[in-house]
């Protein structure tokens, strides 16, 4: 199959067309306000703590920029917000023009805030000019990457809705694309089963060590996530432990290889299947999955959450990579109504199979892909996303 993409210079393309301009402010949303087109990254605060998470914050901030789904980029130097980060806006414009895309400072001289905004409306105008002037051509599935992630997980995730998600990932590692699941505390229990797909042993050890870490760290702060996890809401759900809810959490990864272990934001090398070391926060994942290049990102919802176009659920990343919408739960279908992009409750009615299920949703990425917006891009509302942290507190 093929979908509709723009074509950047380092040979990717995008499922959407944006200028994107960071840090957020009052320079960013002004400018945001005025130009059609453009988006800002709303990242809550910046880390100024251990390198760790400075290599963080860097990679994540240089891989937004490089995400297939932007045209170029806008980089505001004013304000307090670089003092906190390593990280020099020169050398993450450095970065990010590697890729072969625009990129452009502002407020690096003695000006103004209006004078800023003003020099970056301008410059916003033009960016957007010339990104309408692509066109969108066909492009193999080879081209495109996923992110998933799961969350409000019952019985309907581990029958229904991540084997559906697997499926699909089969589907798009065989055509040469590339696909990505994490949310390490999701899979103890049966790192085990990950481990026997490991492409070797390097890969196989890394995966181990993730979940040894994750655990280690919980241990450290007095608590066992084996007696955390799954929660109050995963057990009135129907789930009994945490080894059969990662049972049921794995399935969305599919059965393919899996080529390596990622860091948080950390782009894949190469085209295939990859477990990223990340915590189950909803709106970093989605962040932490755009920078690492995913052009659309899946959440396959459980039960509860219905209210998807609140703003826990509408960061601002989604506004860079579609985030797509998807439940097997028949209550949650209806109880979400319109929110919902896709529904694999047919296969828990019995009047749909896994594949036939598999193959709808693979057809909706692909859609979303071309052009077709999900329920939350209809959306103009954006909340602040805290940047995930290795270091700090769960």
């Amino acid at each position: 199959m093929a979908w509709l993409g723009y074509e950047r210079a380092d040979g990717s393309y995008g499922a959407r067309n944006y200028v994107l301009i960071y840090p957020t402010g009052i320079v960013a949303d002004t400018i945001c306000h005025f130009v059609e087109g453009v988006r800002t990254v709303v990242v809550a605060s910046t880390p100024s703590g251990p390198s760790e998470d400075q290599a963080m914050f860097s990679r994540l901030c240089v891989g937004l920029g490089r995400n297939p789904n932007v045209a170029s980029v806008i980089i505001d130097c004013t304000g307090l917000y670089w003092i906190q980060s390593s990280a020099s806006p020169e050398s993450l414009a450095e970065e990010i023009a590697k890729s072969g895309k625009r990129v452009e400072l502002i407020g690096l001289g003695r000006e103004d805030t209006m004078s800023v905004i003003g020099k970056g409306v301008k410059l916003a105008r033009q960016m957007v000019y010339e990104a309408s002037n692509l066109r969108r051509q066909p492009v193999d599935d080879s081209h495109l990457t996923v992110g998933v992630k799961c969350g409000s997980s019952d019985a309907t995730s581990g029958i229904a809705g991540n084997p559906v998600v697997g499926y699909v990932y089969d589907k798009l590692v065989e055509a040469g694309g590339t696909a990505m699941f994490g949310e390490t505390t999701e899979v103890i229990g049966a790192e085990h089963l990950l481990v026997k797909r490991a492409i070797n042993p390097k890969v196989a050890d890394e995966i181990l060590r993730a979940v040894r870490s994750n655990e280690e760290r919980a241990k450290a702060t007095g608590e066992d996530i084996r007696g955390q996890n799954p929660s109050p809401v995963n057990i009135k759900a129907g789930l009994s432990s945490i080894e059969e809810k990662s049972l049921g959490a794995i399935y969305k990864s599919g059965s393919m290889p899996i080529q390596g272990v990622l860091k948080y934001a950390e782009r894949p090398k190469e085209k295939g299947l990859y477990f990223v070391d990340n915590w189950p926060a909803r709106t970093s994942i989605f962040m932490g999955y755009a920078a690492a290049g995913a052009q659309i990102v899946l959440f396959q919802l459980g039960g509860g959450a219905y209210h998807m176009d609140g703003p826990l659920y509408n960061p601002a990343t989604v506004k860079i990579a579609p985030l797509i919408w998807c439940s097997a739960n028949p209550r949650t279908r209806e109880l979400a109504m319109w929110n919902l992009d896709f529904s694999s409750a047919p296969v828990i009615e019995g009047k749909e199979s896994i594949e036939e299920a598999g193959e709808r949703l693979y057809a909706t990425i692909l859609k979303v892909a071309s052009g077709t917006m999900t329920r939350t891009e209809t959306l103009k509302y954006v909340e602040p996303t805290e940047a995930y942290a290795k270091t700090g507190p769960f």
